[in-house]
């Protein structure tokens, strides 16, 4: 081995890291380069990339802290490390993953390849129909407050490698600059933001919670989707029991769990009609809850199931306000199509897979809009919005392949009930 180079790192694993980072996109860290501003020396930042990280000095920049909202309030600092940073910690990432994958959970579904939240909602809509009660909970600010030491030595449990567990621990430190030009000193966490934070947060978890889970409450199924899980009980002294158990077991790990997000819930259907303050939880976008269904000799009763959650519609709703397409005169129906489809597809996709029906509300708000802009768009419907719905409606099953509901035969004209 080259002694300038005691760690042997292949030129080709940083290209594929480019590669990976390139796909995925991403803004600018503190040195305020783009990715394209990077392409234009590839050659030269790629072998940089490598000769610093195969010398062993290759030092992390700081991160860049950038404000992001929460759903609950506030904000939270995402640290934005540069594009050449990203390639480094894809290169790692994609050492990291082989590694550790062998050991982690069938019911860990976060920041995992070939699994999805869809499986996650998919195995615990099952459960919530085999056990009475369920243990939700979400870890405070998992990222911000994960021990240093604690981490690194379960990474050194499955990798000898050491340049691999060299940057880890640089990256782990290194800090972060706010918008005034401050620096954060970082002694605890892994940054939201990172390319390999999620998968050091879930190697973290595997033991504090999976491994935990397994050996200490062997009869009690759960489901981990990062920091977000559910645990699933037979009664409710159980239930009692178990959220005991975790929230102590998560405090002697330097975590806590959330106490506005984390409840004790009753799954209640035809089967179980007790009374319980709790009947419902969020997971996922998905709110789980005692719906309408219908059985197969036609009779309606109540089931437990999971359908979009409140919060999703109105952050939906929220993207949609600024679309604005009712002012949009300009824009031909197809236009309209081509700028908006994909994302209503994506929303179909993810959202229609469980009590598709519940998606009604959204594809309304988005046809209210597109009549809007009917009546803005020709003079004729601008005080009928009755007409203007018609006419939507017969453009909807004549143009039927524009947007994603239309596909699927939901057309405007049953949401004009009460226009005048």
């Amino acid at each position: 081995m080259n002694a300038a180079k005691p760690f042997e790192i292949s030129k080709t694993l940083v290209f594929q890291g480019y590669q990976e980072v390139k796909s995925k996109g991403g803004s600018a860290g503190i040195d305020q380069e783009s990715i394209q501003e990077f392409e234009l020396d590839l050659k030269d930042n790629l072998y940089r990339i490598w000769n610093r990280m195969s010398s062993g000095c290759y030092f992390p920049p700081a991160l860049k802290g950038v404000p992001i909202p929460k759903k609950s309030g506030g904000t939270r600092l995402l640290g934005v490390p540069t594009v050449s940073d990203r390639v480094a910690q894809t290169v790692v990432k994609m050492m990291l993953e082989p590694m550790l994958e062998p050991i982690f959970d069938e019911n860990s579904f976060g920041y995992r390849p070939g699994k999805c939240a869809h499986d996650a909602v998919a195995i615990t809509r099952t459960r919530c129909w085999k056990y009475d009660w369920v243990v939700e909970f979400d870890i405070k600010g998992l990222f911000d407050n994960i021990d240093h030491n604690l981490l690194m030595k379960a990474l050194r449990r499955h990798c000898s490698c050491k340049w691999i567990l060299l940057y880890v621990e640089r990256w782990l430190k290194v800090p972060m600059q706010d918008d005034s030009g401050s620096i954060i000193v970082r002694n605890k966490g892994t940054p939201q933001g990172g390319v390999v934070s999620p998968i050091l947060a879930n190697l973290f978890l595997h033991y504090t919670f999976d491994v935990w889970v397994r050996k200490n409450l062997p009869n009690i199924p759960f489901c981990r989707y990062a920091d977000d899980g559910l645990l699933h009980c037979r009664s409710q002294r159980q239930a009692e029991y178990v959220m005991d158990r975790i929230a102590q077991r998560f405090r002697e790990c330097g975590l806590e769990i959330h106490p506005n997000k984390s409840s004790i819930v009753y799954c209640k259907d035809k089967n179980r009609p007790r009374e319980y303050e709790r009947i419902s939880f969020d997971f996922l976008g998905f709110t789980f809850r005692p719906r309408r269904c219908v059985n197969g000799r036609g009779i309606v009763h109540p089931n437990f199931l999971p359908a979009i959650s409140q919060t999703s519609r109105k952050a939906i709703n929220k993207v949609m306000r600024g679309w604005n397409i009712q002012i949009k005169n300009d824009k031909s129906l197809l236009d309209l199509s081509k700028m908006f489809d994909v994302v209503l597809r994506g929303w179909d996709n993810y959202y229609s897979r469980f009590y598709p029906s519940a998606m009604r509300s959204i594809w309304r708000h988005f046809d209210g809009y597109l009549a809007r802009w009917v009546r803005r768009k020709y003079k004729r419907f601008a005080w009928h919005k009755r007409r203007a719905y018609s006419y939507l409606d017969q453009v909807a099953k004549a143009n039927a392949t524009l947007f994603t509901h239309w596909r699927k035969g939901i057309f405007p004209v049953s949401r004009v009930v009460g226009a005048g």
